[in-house]
């Protein structure tokens, strides 16, 4: 499909910030606001001596941490030259008059970095990783309404829908009609997408961590302006110009219009600077292309008989070999990376690197080139030296492909050969499930029976109670379950199931928690969990009820039961699909009980946010592992915590981290900071976990 239109071209470049600019908003026609992490809000006016430049009339402060996103209100009787509604890292909300640049209101309820902003006629909305809030601007100050997960006000405000927030982060841009029903995908973007706009002529923008504000239209990606840095937000002037938001700091307007494309000395100058940019980047196995001497490094003699160096060669890097003999720099080849350095492994002349056989890689080089075998160990240096692997441990498994002798190390004993050293983590990543699967299954039967016999003295409700046989029935099951080391051959008959199912939709709340506690460890049963299933892909599904039961009216035997139930799903595998689907519900349902003054309530909840890590990480569910960091981070930054709780939240987080699909998003949540809390700790555990974590931030 052709779409012919003029290209984007640079019309301005607006300087000021000092950090990333995060967030943009257009003002009508009176200016443009931006936000940054230099904590400013700034207001850019159209320069009136040059219609293709804006100037920095004003600079907004109030936030004590980075602002995001922003809002307009257009200019009124309160406001006469307008205001400017920002959310930031600090979790306020903020109403600046434009133009007195006085805070006229601080709207706090959020718990975590305020991610979207908005205004619904008297209503500012906002969002959070935490929840979305509906806030009234008018009379007097401003007061949270309501605050839901954000699932459910997508529904009842659809407005909401234009906020940008983090646990919808992806590498694609779709369109979605109002019934959910999704119309298009757009996909070109090879890194997360922050930002999306559209523009009465049809036209999208987006901009992305991949560099590159990219221009849709119907479908297809039509062009591709590309940045120094992050675009963290692009913006569709009236007039149809673009303005992108950096990561180096700068504001960009972009146009296809002659008369206010920039002269050719600011592109020429924008030209340069991506190339800088590009070449700062680049790195040549290893080794930063900038950072490389150039040719005159090779005038200077080597030390030893087969010392390597890199050099720059034009954009280049090419490695050379001292020739003690000769008294010279023999050139051994061009060291280059793959496409891409994080997904590749760097080449030498042509052959990529094997870090596990560094040896055999060398031997094949070097005969494939009809180089004597004696440079061998120089390449191996070379490699190991180039390509980032500078620490290495030794392995004496390794054999020569070729003469079945153990390698030789300089220095060394002959059979030890250069494996790649990882850093190493105590607690992370983490593997495998958490359950709780100790029961005192004679205070269930006992606490049962009780209930029982409250609801045979009560006339109104002995149709309740349960009747001899059913009584017998639950001894039953309980010394099934007692009995574990009979778990693979033990049965269960569908009437069990169905028993305890019966008793959970039909006893009053506060008597189910007993009966809670046996389908807890009925779900570890494998024959248990079979049948329940079963219930649970009915119309009514009876976990889904049994979470909304006992959140509905949280009675704390209740809720503590409920999630150590929930938190057991996860020892079988058939449970996987159900708890993805419902993982937002479920979450948004436990989310208030992490401060629980119930210690056990809070250990069960950084349970079942930790196995839910577990989950997420293998099945790559980025949006999910999204929501479980934001809910791990809320438990890691509250400070009066049962430990076990707080550990086992920073194992999920450092474990979601290692992963690296969130781990832009745990920096910007201060993750280093919390890291650092923990280190300090007095609890052995905490300090090192908080010391894996660390660790995680510093890696690239």
């Amino acid at each position: 499909m052709e779409i012919d239109f003029p290209p984007y071209q640079l019309s301005s470049q607006l300087r000021g910030h000092e950090d990333d600019v995060r967030g943009i908003c257009v003002c009508d026609n009176v200016g443009i606001a931006t936000s940054s992490r230099d904590r400013t809000i700034r207001f850019w006016t159209l320069d009136q001596t040059d219609n293709r430049d804006y100037t920095m009339s004003k600079i907004l402060l109030g936030h004590t941490s980075f602002v995001g996103p922003l809002a307009w209100v257009s200019p009124n009787e309160q406001f006469p030259e307008g205001a400017i509604v920002s959310g930031g890292m600090d979790t306020h909300v903020l109403v600046t008059n434009l133009g007195t640049g006085e805070n006229v209101r601080t709207l706090k309820g959020h718990k975590l970095q305020v991610t979207g902003v908005t205004l619904d006629g008297s209503d500012i909305v906002s969002s959070s990783v935490d929840c979305a809030r509906v806030q009234t601007r008018n009379p007097g100050p401003l007061d949270a309404l309501e605050a839901l997960p954000f699932s459910k006000w997508l529904l009842l405000h659809p407005r909401i829908a234009n906020l940008s927030l983090r646990d919808s982060l992806v590498v694609s841009i779709r369109l979605w009609a109002l019934t959910g029903q999704t119309l298009m995908e757009m996909v070109g973007h090879t890194s997360i997408v922050y930002s999306v706009d559209a523009h009465t002529s049809g036209f999208i923008v987006s901009g992305s961590e991949d560099r590159f504000a990219k221009i849709w239209k119907d479908g297809v990606c039509v062009q591709s302006i590309e940045h120094p840095g992050c675009v963290w937000d692009a913006k569709f002037l009236e007039n149809g110009d673009i303005v992108t938001a950096c990561s180096d700091g700068v504001v960009r307007i972009w146009t296809i219009r002659q008369d206010k494309i920039a002269d050719s000395l600011a592109l020429e100058s924008y030209a340069s600077l991506l190339s800088q940019y590009k070449c700062s980047r680049k790195s040549i196995g290893g080794l930063k292309l900038e950072e490389l001497p150039g040719l005159e490094a090779l005038q200077i003699p080597g030390t030893s008989d087969g010392q390597t160096k890199v050099v720059r060669e034009g954009d280049n890097g090419v490695a050379y070999a001292w020739n003690m003999i000769e008294h010279n720099w023999d050139k051994i080849g061009e060291v280059v990376d793959g496409p891409e350095d994080s997904m590749k492994r760097p080449v030498l002349g042509g052959t990529q690197y094997d870090y596990d056989n560094p040896y055999a890689t060398a031997d094949k080089w070097l005969l494939k080139e009809n180089l004597p075998l004696s440079y061998r160990e120089q390449i191996v240096e070379f490699i190991l030296q180039n390509s980032g692997q500078r620490d290495i441990a030794l392995d004496s498994s390794f054999c020569d492909p070729f003469t079945g002798s153990s390698a030789y190390v300089p220095g060394e004993p002959s059979n030890k050969s250069a494996v790649s050293t990882k850093p190493s983590f105590k607690h992370v990543p983490k593997k495998g499930m958490l359950v709780f699967d100790v029961a005192q299954f004679d205070g269930i039967l006992k606490k049962i029976s009780e209930f029982n016999n409250t609801l045979l003295t009560d006339q109104e409700k002995s149709n309740l109670s349960l009747t001899e046989v059913d009584i017998s029935r639950l001894f039953a099951i309980a010394k099934i379950l007692k009995d574990t080391s009979h778990y693979h051959s033990s049965k269960f008959s569908d009437v069990d199931i169905a028993l305890l199912v019966k008793l959970l939709k039909l006893w009053p709340l506060e008597m189910i928690f007993p009966v809670i506690d046996l389908l807890r460890m009925i779900v570890l049963h494998p024959d248990g969990a079979t049948i329940l299933l079963n219930h649970v892909y009915e119309r009514n599904d009876i976990l889904m009820e049994l979470i909304q039961k006992a959140t509905a009216s949280p009675l704390p035997a209740n809720i503590l039961t409920s999630i150590r139930a929930v938190t057991n799903l996860f020892r079988n595998s058939s449970y996987y699909p159900w708890l993805q689907k419902h993982r937002g519900e479920i979450l948004d349902a436990f989310s208030s009980f992490y401060s629980s003054s119930n210690k056990n309530v809070q250990v069960a909840y950084s349970t079942l946010i930790l196995n839910y890590a577990v989950l997420l990480i293998e099945k790559k569910d980025q949006e999910g592992q999204s929501q479980v960091l934001s809910a791990a981070l809320e438990i890691a930054e509250e400070e009066n915590l049962e430990v076990d709780s707080k550990f086992r939240a920073m194992v999920a987080i450092g474990s979601l981290m290692l992963e690296g699909l969130v781990k832009r998003i745990a920096l910007d949540f201060d993750v280093e900071n919390i890291a650092k809390v923990a280190k300090a700790s007095k609890d052995t555990k905490i300090a090192e976990i908080g010391a894996d974590i660390e660790l995680i931030t510093k890696q690239s």
